[in-house]
């Protein structure tokens, strides 16, 4: 199958997110409530060197975003990394790319809907555990459902409510925390360890992970071979700045900054007093529930494309007669989250997403070179210069921070992976005719 065919464009659905939308669509996803804690947690690994390691983590992602821009600008079809590596390395490893990387996206949902309830709680104390706690997640979950079945339009346009909305609580905090900055809190004296330093880049680079999944969307996006790699480009530039200037402030407001376990909120209240533990609980919730709407966005589309690469039931890629949205899609992934932000099962899932992601990661930046051979009568729209050569260091990278990986999450990663295989077996065989009778 080319990858003309895979991207053959769905008339039934509709490119209504725009360059812009996509652009916002990414800084959502990536800017989630961890940094609320990030800035600590770094710090605590390298002090002042937490600086360094986000130019470094940023490089990083920026090399391994040039493997997927080039191979994103190749497809215009839903799936993002499911579709990249059905096309480069077959329907297997397709398969097994979209199943864990929509069963991390359930997880995460599910984790980020207990994080928003539990600063709701702040507000509503009755919100914090029994009825109340479940009444409030099946109601946030309902709306974030309709809010995306009623069309792709309406739900980017909330996207980008959320968006601009984090940017700018982010821009007031570094602005307003400049003005309180000590400069000489920052020493270099002391070089980090490599453990501690490697520890700090890897952290950081599933920090700004987010772009990865953005793209799953692609089938409503507009123009997106041409879209998708300047929105990449764009978004995780926008959102480094951010994470390094929220960084400075924290170092130069908070002395005790490493054994902080709140760092944004205490340095707001350096800034704003008693009401600044009120701001960021609100602040937190805004941030969950964005990046909670950019994950109901993207997640189901995951289903969609796996169903329109008729690797589960065709149901699973019905599209709403009306609203022209993945609506079958949408509901069954709706229903799951409900069930596992509940049941507090999301917590072992929510283990795989590391090495899941890393493996993702490696398969589209090998699919580079992969692509280029087959189809090269055909060149991507967005070429990188010296692909290859990118292609081959991001992916010694990916397995340099897999090995980094501990080893029960590798394990449970190959029970959810044979979990995977055994549904792809079962449902080939019953696509399969059945024997002629001579």
């Amino acid at each position: 199958m080319t990858s003309t065919s895979v991207a053959a464009p769905r008339p039934d659905l509709v490119r209504g997110i725009r360059r812009w939308d996509f652009v916002a669509l990414i800084v959502n996803i990536t800017i989630g409530a961890g940094i609320l804690g990030l800035p600590a947690k770094i710090y605590a690994l390298v002090g002042a060197y937490s600086l360094v390691a986000y130019g470094a983590a940023a490089l990083i992602v920026t090399l391994i975003i040039l493997c997927f821009a080039e191979v994103s600008s190749r497809f215009s079809g839903a799936g993002g990394p499911y579709l990249y590596a059905r096309e480069a390395f077959g329907p297997l490893v397709g398969f097994e790319v979209g199943w864990l990387l929509w069963v991390s996206r359930l997880a995460s949902f599910a984790a980020l809907c207990n994080l928003f309830v539990d600063y709701a709680a702040y507000f509503w104390p009755a919100a914090g555990a029994g009825l109340g706690r479940g009444l409030l997640m099946a109601g946030l979950i309902t709306a974030l459902t309709l809010l995306n079945l009623v069309g792709v339009r309406r739900a980017s346009a909330a996207n980008n409510v959320f968006t601009v909305s984090k940017v700018l609580l982010l821009v007031l905090f570094t602005v307003v925390g400049l003005f309180f900055v000590d400069w000489r809190a920052f020493s270099f004296a002391v070089a980090p360890t490599y453990t501690g330093f490697s520890s700090a880049v890897l952290l950081l680079i599933f920090t700004f992970s987010g772009f990865d999944v953005a793209a799953i969307p692609a089938a409503e996006i507009q123009q997106p071979q041409r879209n998708v790699p300047f929105a990449l480009f764009t978004a995780i530039a926008t959102v480094a700045v951010l994470f390094l200037l929220v960084q400075v402030v924290c170092i130069g407001t908070l002395p005790d900054l490493a054994s902080a376990e709140r760092p944004l909120a205490s340095a707001t209240q350096q800034f704003l007093g008693p009401i600044g533990a009120a701001f960021v609980a609100a602040a937190a919730m805004l941030t969950a529930l964005g990046t909670l709407n950019a994950l109901m966005l993207t997640g189901p589309r995951l289903l969609f494309a796996l169903a329109e690469q008729k690797q589960i039931p065709a149901f699973f890629g019905a599209t709403h007669p009306r609203f022209r949205t993945p609506y079958v899609a949408i509901l069954v992934s709706a229903v799951l989250k409900l069930a596992l932000a509940i049941s507090g099962t999301f917590i072992y899932a929510l283990t795989l997403s590391t090495i899941i992601r890393l493996a993702y990661f490696a398969l589209t930046c090998a699919a580079l070179p992969v692509l280029r051979r087959r189809h090269p009568e055909r060149p991507a729209p967005f070429r990188v210069w010296g692909g290859a050569a990118v292609a081959a260091l991001c992916v010694g990278l990916c397995l340099w921070l897999l090995s980094n990986s501990a080893a029960h999450e590798a394990r449970d990663v190959a029970i959810v992976a044979g979990a995977g295989l055994v549904l792809y077996v079962l449902y080939n065989q019953r696509r399969s005719p059945a024997p002629r009778q001579l």
